[in-house]
């Protein structure tokens, strides 16, 4: 069994839509990040998405683990046109609605599909499954990113993933059995 432990990179405070762009995470309550350290397993490797935000947080909580190589498939929804714009001053208001109440094929101008983002960071934790067979793995990645594995691991819509919150500095524990993905804590917070 290999278990998955992901984690949402910290703050940005940015109020529009975040995907590619390189924002820096705050990560100054490092109390919290002493606390997520101890609560992810010691002789876990460590990867994140290759965004510096991502990057960081890895950094804050690597400690004595082995860290891998960033890995741009585990960055965040590619939002393309729509990149750093606030939801209401997106100009197509019916593309943007359909995007996030019909996630499938429908890709912001420019970005990527759920189903592209889903793929893109769903072959990134087979090749870490195929790599490190039996390990645990801390992945430090983007809210999206970390809905396409909790759709995966609990059988859902997009759209039903989409109702979960992942917060800042939470941690998502998937476990491999083999053959599918089990969901032990989504969005827990130590």
């Amino acid at each position: 069994m290999s278990r998955f432990y992901w984690v949402r990179h910290g703050p940005t405070h940015a109020k529009s839509m975040v995907g590619w762009s390189d924002l820096p995470a705050d990560l100054s309550d490092t109390t919290q990040i002493a606390r997520l350290s101890a609560h992810l397993p010691e002789d876990a490797l460590v990867i994140s998405s290759d965004l510096i935000r991502a990057r960081a947080t890895a950094d804050a909580i690597t400690g004595r683990r082995t860290r891998l190589p960033d890995d741009p498939d585990l960055r965040e929804i590619h939002f393309g046109d729509w990149e750093l714009q606030v939801f209401d001053k997106v100009a197509d208001q019916d593309h943007l609605r359909a995007f996030w109440e019909q996630p499938g094929d429908i890709a912001p101008p420019g970005g990527e599909s759920w189903h592209q983002v889903s793929n893109r960071v769903s072959a990134s934790a087979a090749r870490l499954l195929a790599a490190h067979p039996g390990r645990d793995i801390i992945a430090v990645a983007h809210f999206g990113a970390i809905l396409t594995q909790v759709q995966q691991a609990l059988s859902l819509s997009a759209y039903d993933a989409f109702a979960h919150r992942i917060e800042n500095l939470s941690v998502t524990e998937l476990h491999w059995q083999g053959d599918r993905w089990q969901a032990r804590t989504i969005n827990h917070l130590p």
